[in-house]
């Protein structure tokens, strides 16, 4: 596999590249080319001279291309309105198809599952590239769809962008399916020799607390925290709902996680009501918060994932990064994110409206992000030889202002999100035990009798036998010691039910105990082992302590007040009838006995 590439701005300039590719492809044992072309321009007159030129020029070819942000050739940012890279495949087994389709927002199930069909019917298919327009649609049908395809199947690709960010007009284009200002370009390529490797890299940190989605319908972000989602932008950047709204975000996207990973989500516009239009689902009840692009973290980042590539011993490289990024670094510096990447192999790509790429099973789109897909025919020789460096040691000295101050904020707020944390715990914590306090309990009882979806919900309410005795003869200090070593049994014993259970601190010498989603037996066995362990203790002064125990399971038709009556009369017998026992439900369980139903 060989790559080369140029950049041009007129016809002559075109023209003379493509002969050069023409005298290369001649002179050599090539089985085929594959092109990609990015245009910064949406000229569709220009585009289809480009087109025509090809197809006249080198007929053997397919291509394929996208309006962009800006285009990447050997690893930087190149500033003429077109570049061109020719992949050269060496290799008989590898293979190329190219599929083209039309794009809405109704059609991108049917897209999805010809994509599906096209790969199970072509074995050889190792990846999928695809070029899309997006403005205007949620991509979740499409993502959901696509990651039907089989899963050894790398997929990745880009949004079409134009140069300027404020206009929605784009377009993809190919050598069957032409110029189309809403489609969606797929290139299914494979074959024995023909290796892939994808990635992904970000570098943009979080900036300030979490933010719960309140309210959302599919890609409609409409509340946060409760209040218009725009609000967040305004409050903390202070950014006017304008023309210019979508270009001042694109730099502070919400960090939002989905489906394992951290992705980015970037606004597109915001609405007269102050609701975000973004380009993905995001689900109502989940968190994000905004994030900022730190310069070293990026540096870091795209070293990284250049040094992994070197030892992959790719032969070409695609690029699908951001806008964003480009804003975030200006045209001359945002280079020095990808000229790493160059000295692993030939390098080229585009500055895309969204990026996309399979996760595991998984095909997610990202924003503010950069998508790396590396190839290669054969098994390749890894240059031991090349050291990797990027921009950063110019840069000492030269941090973005924002950059120091997001630093400082986010120090700040991880300071101030601790504070909070403890501030939080001790409003819910009893002080001596440092179980749930009575309050705390109570509420997450009623919640969970109240919640439907949870079902076997038992109640467990204890009470030390005698207590007022070792307060009055052994001291406080005494009486402290045993409610500490019986909140400490407590939790030993339940740490094993893992979220299905809470401890609290009910009030005095009385604890309880709240249990769902288990069995009878296991919720039984527990309770008899703190009774049972809290019976062979000796304290130092107070000597034998026991336990008295009721427990019953919450009945489908009955109130949280009610529940806590009943378990609260089930402790009221187990304390008249002996002592130092369970009571489960109205029946009497001594210490040694079997579990009884409950009737």
């Amino acid at each position: 596999m060989k790559q080369l590439q140029f950049a041009f701005s007129d016809r002559e300039a075109l023209d003379e590249g493509l002969k050069k590719l023409r005298q290369y492809y001649d002179e050599q044992s090539f089985y085929g080319m594959l092109i990609h072309v990015y245009s910064s321009s949406i000229d569709r007159k220009k585009i289809d001279t480009i087109q025509s030129r090809i197809d006249e020029l080198l007929p053997e070819a397919e291509y394929v291309g996208c309006s962009s942000n800006g285009n990447i050739l050997n690893g930087d940012f190149c500033a003429e309105e077109f570049a061109l890279s020719c992949t050269f495949l060496e290799k008989a087994s590898t293979k190329i198809k190219v599929l083209h389709f039309g794009l809405t927002e109704d059609t991108q199930r049917d897209v999805s599952e010809a994509v599906v069909r096209a790969v199970d019917e072509n074995e050889w298919v190792k990846g999928v590239e695809f070029l899309i327009n997006i403005r205007g649609m949620s991509l979740s049908g499409l993502c959901e769809g696509l990651s039907a395809v089989r899963e050894d199947v790398q997929i990745f690709g880009g949004g079409a962008f134009s140069e300027d960010i404020n206009v929605d007009d784009t377009c993809v284009f190919s050598k069957d399916g032409g110029y189309q200002e809403k489609g969606i370009v797929f290139v299914l390529m494979g074959g024995e020799d023909l290796h892939i490797t994808s990635s992904y890299v970000s570098g943009w940190r979080p900036l300030g607390t979490f933010l719960d989605v309140t309210d959302s319908d599919g890609s409609i972000l409409k509340e946060l925290n409760g209040k218009p989602a725009y609000e967040t932008y305004y409050k903390y950047l202070r950014i006017q709902n304008d023309e210019n709204f979508f270009f001042h975000t694109l730099e502070f996207p919400f960090l939002y996680r989905d489906k394992g990973i951290d992705i980015m989500r970037a606004p597109t516009a915001c609405t007269p009501e102050g609701y975000l239009v973004m380009t993905s689902d995001m689900d109502q009840h989940s968190r994000a918060r905004l994030a900022y692009g730190d310069t070293w973290t990026i540096l870091d980042s795209t070293r990284e994932l250049a040094e992994k590539l070197v030892e992959f011993a790719p032969e070409c490289i695609f690029i699908f990064s951001c806008a964003g990024r480009r804003t975030f670094w200006g045209d001359d510096r945002v280079g020095s994110e990808t000229e790493a990447y160059q000295k692993a192999a030939p390098t080229s790509g585009f500055y895309t409206s969204s990026e996309f790429l399979r996760n595991r099973e998984f095909v997610m789109q990202h924003n503010v992000t950069q998508v790396v897909a590396a190839m290669k025919e054969g098994e390749g020789e890894v240059k031991r030889d090349i050291v990797i460096r990027t921009g950063d040691d110019t840069f000492e000295g030269k941090v973005p202002m924002i950059s120091r101050m997001a630093a400082f904020i986010k120090v700040t707020m991880e300071e101030l999100e601790e504070a909070n944390r403890k501030y939080s715990l001790m409003a819910i914590t009893d002080g001596l035990t440092g179980l749930l306090n009575r309050s705390e309990i109570q509420r997450r009882i009623t919640e969970t009798i109240e919640n439907d979806d949870i079902k076997d919900i038992y109640l467990i309410m204890m009470d030390l036998d005698n207590f007022k005795r070792v307060n009055d003869v052994h001291g406080h200090k005494e009486g402290d010691n045993v409610l500490i070593r019986l909140s400490g049994m407590m939790r030993e014993t339940m740490v094993d039910l893992e979220d299905n259970c809470c401890c609290g601190r009910w009030g005095g010498e009385e604890f309880m105990i709240m249990v769902h989603s288990q069995d009878e037996e296991v919720v039984l066995k527990h309770a008899e082992w703190i009774r049972s362990t809290m019976e062979k203790v000796r304290f130092e002064k107070a000597g034998q302590v026991t336990l008295s125990i009721g427990m019953i399971k919450v009945r489908w038709d009955e109130s949280p007040d009610q529940a806590c009556s009943r378990v609260d009369e089930a402790l009221y017998e187990a304390k008249n009838s002996g002592k130092n026992r369970i009571v489960y439900g109205s029946t009497l369980r001594s210490k040694k006995t079997t579990v009884y139903e409950e009737p």
